[in-house]
């Protein structure tokens, strides 16, 4: 049924890595999989990179003219929403039992979390025309109601902290200085989830004689009515997840009685239609591909990007530089160093409570597989994609929120 061939290539397409000493054989493996696929046309490894489903997060891979459902991710459009204040991050431990107060009745985490009643917020996204596209659209509406303005498990957070910036930047609008800051992790919740199970089971029928190797790598053509469909969903989920942030920072800041001066966001869990040099043979200089972005920050010329570390470790306010080898793209955190089932098994309560204790940090809910010590180094992370992005600023958390009880999220 497919108009492409199917046969995968015999060796994987070259590609970039950055960071190849923090990054383990399996997720290279896996890059060097889906750079087998006769779609693939370039890819790239930033140093974040952890095994994954199907393309390893922290990969970079742009295709021909098809979208990857399992490429993009199970949290479609997970993404990170940076709000800064006009106002010292003293504040914080000057009024800890306000700003505690707005973390903890102002977000909501993990599966079933919803806003009740009169609490419930508004969104135009809920109004979005797209919900009434399909059938399968139109089932999402409820959840999409429910989940509105919450978060999800895992490495999904909502935190306060200060940004410092060592000289002004005229592009983000701030003087150098020291700033509060509010930082969330989060994406399209059980929208997205359902969306990518549903467009990546059907995408691998439509492929039946796909090399089992490669079988979740099933992709969809653009020019399929089912490769149109998981577009139209794939940018609802989008849209669905940056109101969710949107409506979480409102809903904190609003309770601390703020309004933010500047905010940076984007996706980390999606793919984009972008332009890079055609090959030898093309009547254009460039080319237009599918960028899929599995856990990683889009990083062309002059975009901004957060790249968080830990609960307890530095995050930066990035810039990036547009580096066509890297297809325009850093990492979106520090990576994890343990499986969630060896950071449960080798760390310790008190040794996590030790380490955040040290750095100052107040935790209010997360699981052991999210200890800081189950990450890797971001320092190191982040001088091995100097390359890729400037460093704006520096975010320190200092009170931070995730669920409580452990339940994994993919990247």
């Amino acid at each position: 049924m497919s108009q492409y061939d199917e046969e995968i290539r015999s060796a994987p397409l070259p590609y970039q890595i950055w960071g190849a000493d923090y990054i383990d054989e399996s997720s290279i493996a896996q890059m060097d999989a889906a750079m087998r696929l006769p779609i693939s046309v370039a890819g790239a490894l930033m140093p974040d990179a952890h095994v994954g489903y199907g393309l390893p997060i922290g990969g970079v891979l742009a295709t021909d003219n098809t979208v990857i459902p399992y490429a993009v991710g199970v949290d479609i459009a997970c993404r990170v929403r940076f709000s800064v204040f006009d106002i010292s991050p003293i504040v914080i431990n000057q009024k800890s039992g306000q700003y505690k107060n707005a973390l903890m009745e102002q977000t909501r985490f993990g599966a079933g979390s919803k806003w009740q009643g009169s609490q419930r917020p508004e969104h135009e996204v809920l109004d979005d025309d797209d919900w009434s596209a399909n059938k399968f659209l139109a089932s999402l509406k409820d959840t999409a109601n429910n989940q509105l303005g919450t978060s999800g498990s895992g490495n999904h957070f909502v935190e306060w902290g200060s940004l410092t910036l060592e000289e002004d930047d005229t592009q983000l609008g701030l003087k150098e200085g020291n700033y509060l800051a509010l930082l969330s992790h989060s994406g399209s919740r059980g929208v997205g989830f359902k969306i990518a199970n549903h467009y990546s089971e059907l995408a691998q029928k439509l492929h039946p004689n796909l090399d089992k190797s490669v079988r979740h790598l099933a992709w969809l053509p653009l020019d399929w009515h089912e490769g149109q469909e998981y577009w139209l969903s794939m940018e609802l989920a989008g849209r669905f997840a940056s109101a969710n942030h949107e409506v979480i920072h409102k809903r904190v800041a609003k309770a601390v009685g703020l309004k933010p001066i500047a905010v940076v966001e984007n996706h980390h869990n999606f793919a984009w239609k972008e332009s890079l040099p055609a090959p030898a043979g093309f009547s254009s200089p460039n080319r237009t591909v599918i960028v899929h972005r599995k856990g990683a920050t889009p990083a062309g010329k002059g975009v901004f990007g957060v790249i968080p570390g830990s609960m307890a470790d530095p995050g930066f306010l990035v810039r990036g530089k547009g580096v066509v080898e890297s297809l325009n793209s850093a990492s979106h955190g520090a990576g994890r160093a343990m499986s969630r089932r060896a950071a449960l098994d080798r760390i310790t309560k008190t040794e996590r409570d030790q380490y955040l204790k040290a750095r100052g940090v107040m935790l209010l809910g997360a699981g052991l597989d999210e200890s800081p010590q189950a990450y890797k180094n971001v320092e190191q992370v982040l001088a091995a994609q100097a390359e890729l992005v400037d460093v704006v600023g520096k975010f320190r958390p200092i009170m931070v929120r995730m669920d409580g009880t452990g339940s994994k999220a993919e990247d």
